[in-house]
């Protein structure tokens, strides 16, 4: 895989692409909106912690 370096503003607009399309696909998908209001709050907080440990632990080594 090639290895890209790509500047911290460039991977928050990736990020914010990412929320965005999540954000819609929860729009116009009904089935992904009643799933996100039936799932717990707390699932997608353990999910971010998981997800985010990794890249935090990276960055502030």
């Amino acid at each position: 895989m090639k290895d890209v370096n790509i500047t911290w503003w460039e991977m928050g607009l990736v990020k914010l692409a990412v929320a965005a399309f999540a954000f819609f696909v929860i729009q116009i998908w009904p089935a992904a909106m009643n799933w996100v209001h039936s799932v717990n709050a707390w699932w997608f907080l353990v999910l971010f912690v998981v997800f985010a440990i990794k890249p935090m632990i990276t960055y502030y080594k």
